[in-house]
């Protein structure tokens, strides 16, 4: 397991799970968090033993009246008590080849939210807070923001909630489809840990190919869309995990990929 100030590192399976790890101040995002997470993405980019990365975030832990105060959070968004810039991990996400999941337990509001809207998957516990609430400090979304929301979820309701700044929970986002799935709190960590195993038993050759040609299709033409689909499809033609594959099917058996 890697150390590190601001998150959790944890590796297991194919899969590696990245943990906001500033829970007094609700996982706000910082220089240093930022900063952790561009190393870790970099590092976990060409880590064969990785396929799918999911991020989420620790609850904020308090002794109240004897009892323990629980209020979970994937990220509060920026972190305003800081004026340095923060390292643009969004974009990092919004580009990365392997497939990543959001694990959305409590609050993931303003840079939260875009973080979360940067990744190919969003799971939320229904009592979940989503929202870009960034129109009440006087500013907009700057992290992709003002552009992904209204592509997942269409302009309409993109306005109504860039504009107005209002959160939605979990069965509101899944609703306006901002969330892909949404379940309870307690079965929350469970139901992604075994969507993301799924993912990380197919081809992982496959998988890179399918996220490019799917981002880089949709932002082209229909034409050009088909002919980066055709590319991908004669690279993998000729990849080993495709003969793999094959023999498998004929010999009734699991597949074993070698990304190769």
């Amino acid at each position: 397991m890697m150390s590190y100030e601001t998150v959790i590192v944890e590796k297991k399976d194919y899969i590696a799970r990245i943990t906001f790890n500033r829970p007094e101040r609700l996982n706000a995002i910082n220089s240093t968090l930022g900063l952790e997470v561009k190393e870790v993405l970099e590092k976990y980019a060409a880590d064969d033993e990785v396929r799918v990365l999911i991020f989420t975030g620790n609850p904020r832990i308090r002794e109240k009246e004897g009892q323990q105060e629980i209020k979970h959070c994937f990220s509060a968004g920026w972190d305003l008590s800081e004026t340095a810039a923060v390292e643009p991990i969004v974009e990092m996400l919004a580009a990365y080849e392997k497939p990543v999941i959001a694990m959305v337990n409590g609050f993931a509001l303003g840079g939260g939210c875009e973080i979360a809207l940067a990744c190919d998957f969003i799971f939320a516990a229904d009592s979940a807070e989503l929202g870009l609430p960034e129109i009440n400090r006087g500013l907009l979304p700057g992290w992709g923001g003002t552009q992904r929301l209204p592509r997942r979820i269409g302009v309409a309701k993109a306005k109504w909630m860039i504009l107005s700044g209002e959160t939605v929970n979990g069965n509101e986002a899944k609703e306006i489809g901002l969330v892909d799935k949404v379940v309870n709190k307690e079965a929350l960590d469970r139901v992604v840990c075994e969507f993301a195993a799924k993912l990380a038993a197919k081809p992982p050759l496959g998988l890179k190919k399918i996220k490019e040609a799917i981002s880089k299709g949709v932002d082209t033409d229909l034409q050009s869309g088909l002919k980066l689909e055709q590319e991908a499809l004669g690279f993998l033609l000729q990849t080993e995990d495709f003969q793999e594959g094959i023999a498998a099917f004929m010999e009734k058996r699991t597949p074993v990929w070698k990304g190769q």
